[in-house]
């Protein structure tokens, strides 16, 4: 996607996000795109390139599920939609209604639904009726379960006509997931199984457009119900007939079969309607659905998982040669667990009973259990989703038989992103997150000429911490690459690239690409270990003489995926790696070892900064008081405290070096802003002097930037406005220009010069609603004029679809690579919506 003005032209290049931490919270539809929630977002990702393609703006709470129309189990009747839905439901009982046109890849918002849920939603289900007409039902942690019919227009863009066929009140144990079919029989009646917070599966049955009455309860599970769903009509010889598959917490899925047994006009079934107990069931007891009558059992009881069953699934129909029943509904199962496992399970074809054919992810280290589990539409792909907002698939390539191998998808945070920071030549982007890990993304140099360049992936995971991390720098300047991280604890943390990491970077670019040989020989280190408590990172020592080649070896000797030891050896094994690489690997094997705690401070670190050359690192943390929100200086090599910088009464909310590094910037909660000229003497000594003070806004000031032609700045503040301010030779500070109020508070601001000669920039706006904005900057300059000026003019507003849904908590602009005249720009963002973003910005 791309937006285009007479000047300026925003492309988005890569987008980094995790899954939420909640059950039915994926989909996997019929278009093969695969959606689900992180945050407020709604994240569209396509499995094929393992590439996000967009999100949807819409929500104000965090989305709990997301629902297609027509999902992965109708692909075989959606060969000729050219429109697709999705439904998405959050923690305010909001349901959005989306259109996607496959013709042009537009999303647009259909309709919200009327609010009928007063608390969170919890599980979406339907099917398409028709191409034009679909069923679907929405239950809540408000007790209500609502059932929707709605006609999609013939043309993109119209209106939807949306119907509430039955609001159904289940009492104070709500229903959690829920699955909709039409009983066999071609009757025309539909049946709705819930379940919830008790051990009984709610079986529901209706009219096209009549009420719906409780047929049957299903006993026979332990605990919670969490997971049925239907599978297509089955048609054998004698009788129609759907099968239901059931999970719960008692560790067990149960598969019940729906026979349809014809007219209560011809036959004389009895109806029993007292309470009915397991044993009944395996008679087969039957129940009443509008005047046709239907025989229910338990087909097969299925243990193998040792925690709770999260999800299962009905493998998806494929089209059959038979063209009077159009496809055939094979007898397959893929189930998620908490034991950090998903089966495959089918019957034997002898004996009929079903049994686990497929085990994947029993090695994985990092998983901590899967939430939900979901076939591709052509069953050759089978998706997780983890309790670290994670993905893992795996695909079938196996000809003659079944071969499952892990494959590269989209990753990213779980929580909000906090910071992030640019490597010192742009090879790659650091952030860091509340989900507390350290995670860097660069671009990888695909071999594939048929592939639109390079694509961004997530290439290391230098820090998995005990503690939420609110901030990072990577330390400029020459040596190895280094980064400094604060979380919510007093201590800073050093770290530094391991060799395996050096190896891996001269992989993700072309083989023109830089790769110092004198840095290499001086890393003795080949990655790092995971202390028992997740806070210190251990140094895996290697000899200086260590070579590509032999972490070719170690790959060899861990079979294809680097997973068959782990077990035996719960070491981090590090090797360079030649491909994307999955979560496992990321998750263990890419950790950079902590060089230096850096302490002093007396409350959780809140913001750091390095200087330009390499020689400074500025640290602030929270505070409501002066002698606590002082500003610490570090002398990086030696790391020692080199300075503490007085001003401000708050917590010092953002730092910033000039670019000539003379002087550090400082804003705060307490609305002033900060300027110390920095005096670098001999003997590595810092002097330093608080030259500028002033309350510069109403409200807290969130984030500051340098011109990087000259000493003037910007400040962005609670108060919804941005100001632009310059630093006179004899350090006094004078307001130069004053931005037009924003809609919401600005919540991170970075300029970026353009032209040195014309002092030209642009200045990239971050606000709290999401929304990014980019504004041309030109200062003015002379000798005659004591005070420069600066003429402004907006560039663009960027469009929703291609902004944070939440707060903006940092920009950052790529180095132009000392271009004078850069005209080929890199923005990146985070925010608290779980997303790392990149733009790129074409200046014509």
């Amino acid at each position: 996607m791309s937006i285009n003005n007479s000047k300026t032209e925003v492309k988005r290049l890569f987008i980094g996000a995790g899954c939420n931490r909640i059950v039915n919270n994926v989909s996997w539809g019929a278009s093969d795109l695969v959606s689900f929630g992180a945050q407020n977002a709604v994240v569209i990702f396509c499995p094929k390139s393992a590439q996000i393609l967009t999100t949807l703006p819409g929500h104000k709470a965090v989305v709990n599920c997301t629902h297609w129309l027509p999902s992965n189990k109708f692909a075989f009747k959606a060969k000729q939609l050219e429109r697709h839905y999705l439904l998405s439901g959050d923690a305010d009982g909001v349901i959005i209604l989306w259109e996607l046109s496959l013709a042009d890849n537009k999303w647009r918002p259909a309709l919200q639904l009327p609010k009928s849920h007063k608390k969170g939603v919890t599980c979406i289900t339907g099917f398409m009726v028709s191409q034009t007409d679909a069923i679907f039902a929405s239950s809540s942690s408000d007790g209500t379960v609502c059932v929707w019919d709605v006609v999609f227009p013939t043309s993109f863009g119209c209106e939807c006509k949306l119907s509430c066929l039955e609001t159904l009140v289940v009492g104070s144990r709500p229903m959690v997931t829920l699955s909709l079919a039409q009983l066999p029989g071609n009757t025309g009646l539909i049946a709705l199984a819930m379940g919830g917070l008790d051990n009984k599966i709610y079986l529901y049955c209706a009219e096209r457009t009549g009420k719906f009455v409780r047929a049957c309860e299903l006993k026979g599970h332990t605990d919670w119900i969490r997971s049925l769903d239907f599978s297509l009509p089955i048609f054998s010889g004698e009788a129609d007939s759907v099968l239901l598959v059931s999970s719960s917490q008692d560790k067990g899925i149960r598969i019940w079969k729906l026979t349809f047994r014809g007219s209560l006009a011809n036959t004389e079934g009895t109806y029993k309607r007292g309470e009915i107990g397991l044993a009944s069931y395996i008679e087969g007891p039957v129940f009443v659905a509008g005047s046709f009558s239907y025989q229910i059992s338990l087909e097969s009881l299925l243990i193998g998982h040792e925690d709770w069953v999260y999800s299962v699934q009905w493998q998806p129909p494929s089209l059959a040669a038979e063209e009077e029943i159009g496809f055939y509904q094979p007898q397959s199962i893929l189930s998620a667990s908490m034991d950090k496992t998903m089966m495959i399970w089918q019957p034997e074809r002898k004996t009929g009973i079903w049994m686990n054919v497929v085990t994947v992810g029993e090695l994985s280290h990092c998983a901590l259990g899967f939430y939900g589990g979901h076939w591709s539409p052509d069953a050759r792909s089978i998706l997780a989703h983890g309790y670290g907002g994670s993905f893992h698939m795996w695909k079938n390539i196996g000809v003659s038989s079944d071969n499952w191998q892990p494959q590269k998808v989209p990753s990213g945070h779980f929580a909000a992103v906090t910071d992030i920071a640019w490597a010192r030549c742009g090879e790659y982007l650091l952030s860091v997150s509340h989900d507390q890990t350290t995670r860097t993304f660069a671009p990888w140099h695909n071999q594939d000429p048929q592939s639109d360049g390079d694509s961004w992936n997530e290439i290391a995971r230098p820090q998995v911490h005990g503690h939420d991390i609110n901030c990072a720098a990577i330390i400029q300047g020459k040596g190895n690459h280094r980064f400094v991280s604060g979380a919510e604890e007093k201590v800073a943390r050093v770290f530094e690239a391991p060799l395996s990491f050096l190896k891996t970077l001269h992989y993700t670019t072309s083989e023109q690409s830089s790769f110092p040989e004198d840095v290499q020989a001086d890393v003795q280190v080949l990655g790092a270990n995971m202390s028992a408590l997740g806070l210190s990172q251990k140094p895996i020592y290697v000899n200086v003489t260590f070579s590509l080649s032999a972490t070719h070896e170690i790959q060899e000797n861990l079979g294809n995926d680097g997973l068959d030891t782990l077990e035996s050896v719960p070491d981090a094994v590090p090797v360079a790696l030649t491909e994307p690489p999955i979560e496992d690997q990321l998750a263990w094997h890419t950790l950079w070892p902590e060089s230096h705690k850096l302490y002093g401070h007396g409350n959780e670190l809140f913001s750091l900064c390095c200087d330009h050359e390499g020689k400074l690192v500025a640290s602030s943390c929270k505070a409501q008081s002066a002698t606590v929100a002082e500003i610490w200086l570090w002398q990086v090599g030696s790391w020692k405290a080199v300075g503490r910088l007085q001003s401000h009464s708050l917590t010092v909310t953002q730092m910033e070096f000039s670019h000539d590094d003379n002087l550090l910037l400082a804003v705060s909660r307490d609305r002033q802003f900060s300027i110390f000229k920095i005096n670098r003497a001999g003997n590595d000594e810092i002097d330093y002097k608080l030259v500028a003070r002033q309350e510069a806004h109403k409200r807290i000031i969130w984030a500051c930037s340098w011109n990087p032609f000259g000493h003037e700045f910007a400040t962005g503040s609670r108060d919804k406005t941005v100001k632009i301010w310059g630093v006179e030779k004899k350090s006094s500070v004078k307001p130069l220009l004053t931005l037009p109020q924003f809609d919401s508070s600005v919540t991170a601001l970075s300029w970026v010069g353009l032209d040195r000669q014309r002092n030209d920039g642009l200045l990239a706006v971050g606000m709290e609603s999401g929304l990014l904005q980019i504004w041309s900057l030109h200062v003015e300059r002379s000798d005659s004029i004591p005070t420069p000026g600066v003429a402004t003019a907006q560039i663009i507003r960027l469009d929703p679809f291609m902004c944070h849904v939440s707060a903006v908590n940092r920009l950052a602009w790529k180095n132009p690579e000392n271009n004078e005249n850069s005209t080929n720009l890199q923005l990146a963002s985070c925010g608290a919506d779980h997303c790392v973003r990149l733009y790129e910005v074409i200046v014509h």
